[in-house]
């Protein structure tokens, strides 16, 4: 039978396997970061509201350029982000990975090369390969913290077209300090000079304040963020930026046409007509994060500092094994990959419970 091996795949996606997390049918799922709470009724009714004032114009395309989104994004950013934006600095796309990708097929391609530092978000590399991207694994600390001297001098010797910064870091949860960000940003621009992207996925359940506000004078900085996450809406696939028009317009040469649905912006902006309830949410799972943290230190495992709505814990001689042994207890964690570790979601505060019940036992069974 014929298998991809025999297609004429291009030579660097030879071997590599898709991104994907386990979905198993188990009775407490905390391996996606997804946020647990369901959408309030009376957002699914406003959704409902506008996803049927849209469906009457689905014989035309949809706005292009989304622009209404596009707007209530900005002022959402502006209201959140200390720092004044207007639609102009904003673009959509299809979840954030597709706002990677953009950025990727616009700044980056064959003969160019991106750099982020390991471990972080799996999917910067993924896209960047997809985009005929040269991908450079940058350094990080033990603690997992990025260091500066180490960081610069990867820059400087590489000088790639495109540096990712993801804050908070995905899987490992810790946040980049601000002065950091500027330091690489600076680094960049005196190799290259290059596009740096702040991937802030999980800003909204951080400690500190986002880095929207350093994109002001810096042409070449973008601000990534996602839907998914804070607004707890994973199934709507809706990601954006911000940063300098002409960034904006730039990205707009590689977007595919009419590339957002109709009913991707309207449930979109049902959704940001409710940002102060869905904040409250956000609120809770950082109390839960915050709880999930103590009490794993308290049982006896590692933590990596976590400014995000998941937690990476260990140390495992054999975290594969752990994460089995987890999962016969039914809970679904990640097994994200970082030797040593694993990775669970902050859920509700009845899946928590399920969740330290089990590496409760899990420690008693390691030490007997």
């Amino acid at each position: 039978m014929t298998g991809i091996d025999d297609l004429p795949v291009r030579d660097e996606l030879r071997g590599k396997s898709p991104y994907g997390a386990p979905q198993l049918d188990v009775p407490v799922r905390l391996n996606t970061n997804e946020n647990p709470y369901p959408l309030p009724e009376p957002l699914v009714e406003r959704i409902a509201e506008r996803v049927r004032e849209a469906a009457r114009d689905l014989n035309r395309y949809p706005d292009r350029d989304a622009v209404e989104l596009r707007t209530k994004l900005a002022e959402y950013l502006t209201k959140t982000g200390r720092h004044e934006v207007g639609p102009e600095n904003v673009w959509a796309a299809n979840g954030s990975n597709e706002i990677i990708q953009q950025l990727l097929q616009t700044f980056g391609g064959p003969g160019r090369t991106a750099i982020g530092f390991e471990p972080s978000y799996s999917m910067h590399a993924l896209i960047a390969r997809g985009t005929g991207t040269g991908w450079i694994a940058g350094p990080r600390n033990e603690d997992f913290t990025i260091g500066l001297a180490a960081a610069e001098q990867a820059i400087a010797e590489n000088r790639p077209d495109v540096v990712f910064i993801t804050t908070p870091n995905n899987p490992t949860g810790n946040a980049v300090p601000a002065e950091t960000v500027l330091a690489l940003y600076e680094a960049a621009q005196a190799a290259k000079p290059s596009m740096v992207i702040v991937d802030e996925a999980y800003i909204e359940f951080s400690h500190g304040d986002s880095l929207l506000p350093l994109i002001e004078g810096r042409p070449n900085l973008v601000v990534s963020r996602t839907m998914s996450k804070a607004f707890g809406a994973a199934g709507l696939r809706l990601g954006y930026l911000a940063a300098h028009p002409a960034v904006v317009d730039a990205v707009q040469l590689v977007r595919l046409p009419y590339h957002l649905s109709a009913i991707t912006q309207a449930t979109a902006l049902a959704a940001l007509e409710h940002t102060d309830t869905l904040l409250k949410y956000v609120e809770q799972l950082k109390s839960e994060r915050d709880r999930l943290v103590a009490e794993l230190r308290a049982i006896g495992y590692d933590v990596t500092a976590s400014d995000a709505n998941f937690v990476q814990f260990g140390r495992f001689a054999d975290a594969q094994e752990a994460w089995r042994k987890i999962l016969d207890r039914g809970v679904l964690v990640r097994d994200n990959g970082v030797p040593g570790w694993l990775r669970v979601s902050a859920g509700t505060p009845e899946e928590n419970d399920a969740f330290l019940d089990a590496v409760r036992e899990l420690k008693k069974e390691q030490s007997a």
